[in-house]
C-alpha cells in the first residue's frame, strides 16, 4: 500500500494562471496533476481543497480505477468541467506516482510505445492571408509537419485565433471578459482563399488544419467544408457547437472534409454518438478536462472501435503537466492521430522544468520516471494568480453570439 498522507494545491501565475495539484505518499513520493480550467481555476481549486482532498488522505494512491470511480460515482452530481478537471488531476498525480515507484516513464506503464514519437501541430497566424503565410512557413522551417492557419477577417477588428501585434496569442485577456464582434458572411468569404494560398506556398506535404471554433451552423459548417476539400485538410475543427451531437450528421453527408471536435468534452458521454456514427475523424478531448489518462483511455478505445483517432487539445491554457500527460497518452494509444502545441513561456517552463522534447514535428516524453514534470513550488510562489477571462462574443447588431 502506498498511504496518502497529504494532498496540496498550488496556483500560480507565470504568464498565465495553472492549478495544481500535489499528491505526497507516505514513502515520501510525489505526483503531480494538472487542474487547470481557463477562466475557472478558482472554482476547481474549492472543489479540490474543500471536497476532494479530505476523501484521499489515507487511501492508497496505487487504487487508481477504484479512487476515480469513487470521486465520479461517489459526488453523485456528476460530469462537468470543474469535477472532471479535479478528477483528472487526481488522476494524473496516481498515474505519477505509480511510474515513479515502478522506475519507469508513464507510457511503459500504458502499454509502452505504439510510435516512435507524436506529431504535433503548430499554430500559424496572422492579420492577413500573407501575414499567416509567413508564419507557416517559419513553422516548417521549425521542423513542424503540420500546422494551423488562422487569419484576420476582412471587415472585423479582431478575429479568433490571431494574435494582437507583436504578441503571442494568448484568448484569456481580461480581468473582465473582452467582447469581439462577428461576422459568418465575412468569415466565410475569407477561409478558402486562406487555404488556397498555403497550398500554393506550402505544397502538398504539409498537413494544414483550421479552427472555426463553433462559429457555423450545420449547414454553413457544410459549405466551408465543401469549399475546402480541394485544399485536403487534416481536419476543420470544431464546426458548429457539439452540445447537439446529431448536428454532425448534416456535415458528414455533405462533405469529405475531415472533422474534429471535443477540447471542451467532459466525458464519453459528450462523443458517444459522434463517435459511434462515424460522424468525425479525430476526438480533441483532452487529460485534464475529460476525467484525467484513465478516462482518456476509454475515449480513445471506443474511439478506435470506430477508427476515430485522437487529436488533443494542446494550448497553453493546459499547463507543461498535461502536455506531458497527453505525451505518454499518446505515445502509447494505437490510434493516435496529433498533438496540438502551443509551446510555453519561459517563466511557465521554469516552474514546470520538463523531460518532454521536440524533433522534426514530433514530441516525445521521454524517459525520466513518471511524467517527467515537477514544479518548482519557490519559483511558482513568485508569481501571484491574477484574474483572467476568456473573451465573449457578439454579432454585429449586438446579440451575443458562440466564442
Amino acid at each position: 500500500m502506498a498511504e496518502i498522507i497529504s494532498a496540496r494545491v498550488i496556483v500560480t501565475c507565470p504568464d498565465r494562471n495553472f492549478v495544481t495539484l500535489k499528491i505526497e505518499t507516505a514513502d515520501g513520493t510525489t505526483g503531480i496533476g494538472d487542474a487547470t480550467l481557463n477562466g475557472r481555476e478558482l472554482a476547481v481549486v474549492s472543489y479540490l481543497q474543500d471536497h476532494v482532498i479530505p476523501c484521499l488522505i489515507g487511501r492508497d494512491a496505487h487504487r487508481i480505477e477504484d479512487i476515480w470511480q469513487y470521486l465520479y460515482k461517489g459526488a453523485y452530481w456528476r460530469r462537468g468541467p470543474v469535477t472532471m478537471c479535479a478528477i483528472a488531476a487526481v488522476d494524473v498525480a496516481l498515474w505519477d506516482i505509480k511510474a515513479k515507484v515502478a522506475g519507469l516513464p508513464l507510457y511503459q506503464l500504458l502499454g509502452g510505445a505504439s510510435r516512435e514519437g507524436c506529431m504535433v501541430y503548430g499554430h500559424a497566424n496572422g492579420a492577413t492571408i500573407e501575414e499567416t503565410i509567413a508564419e507557416a512557413v517559419r513553422h516548417v522551417e521549425q521542423g513542424y509537419r503540420a500546422v494551423r492557419l488562422q487569419a484576420g477577417v476582412p471587415g472585423l477588428k479582431s478575429t479568433y485565433g490571431v494574435a494582437k501585434p507583436g504578441q503571442r496569442y494568448e484568448p484569456a485577456d481580461g480581468a473582465l471578459p473582452t467582447e469581439s464582434l462577428w461576422s459568418t458572411e465575412k468569415y466565410l468569404r475569407s477561409v478558402a482563399p486562406l487555404f488556397e494560398r498555403a497550398r500554393e506556398v506550402l505544397g502538398w506535404d504539409v498537413h494544414l488544419l483550421h479552427d472555426v471554433h463553433h462559429r457555423l451552423t450545420p449547414i454553413e459548417a457544410a459549405r466551408l467544408g465543401v469549399e475546402l476539400e480541394p485544399y485536403r485538410l487534416f481536419w476543420l475543427e470544431d464546426p458548429t457547437p457539439a452540445e447537439n451531437q446529431a448536428g454532425f450528421r448534416l456535415i458528414r453527408e455533405k462533405t469529405t472534409t475531415p472533422l474534429a471536435v471535443g477540447e471542451i468534452f467532459n466525458t464519453i458521454w459528450d462523443c458517444k454518438q459522434l463517435i459511434e456514427e462515424q460522424l468525425i475523424d479525430h476526438v480533441r478531448a483532452t487529460i485534464v478536462h475529460a476525467g484525467g489518462i484513465t478516462h482518456m483511455r476509454r475515449i480513445a478505445s471506443f474511439a478506435d472501435l470506430h477508427q476515430v483517432r485522437t487529436g488533443c487539445h494542446g494550448a497553453t491554457d493546459l499547463s507543461p503537466v498535461c502536455m506531458a500527460a497527453a505525451l505518454h497518452f499518446g505515445l502509447s494509444v494505437p490510434n493516435f492521430g496529433i498533438q496540438e502545441l502551443m509551446p510555453h513561456t519561459a517563466k511557465t517552463d521554469a516552474v514546470f522544468p520538463h523531460a518532454y522534447s521536440f524533433k522534426d514535428g514530433m514530441m516525445h516524453p521521454g524517459e525520466a520516471p513518471g511524467l517527467g514534470v515537477e514544479i518548482d513550488e519557490e519559483l511558482a510562489a513568485k508569481y501571484e494568480y491574477r484574474r483572467a477571462y476568456l473573451p465573449v462574443a457578439r454579432l454585429e447588431d449586438g446579440t451575443l453570439f458562440n466564442w
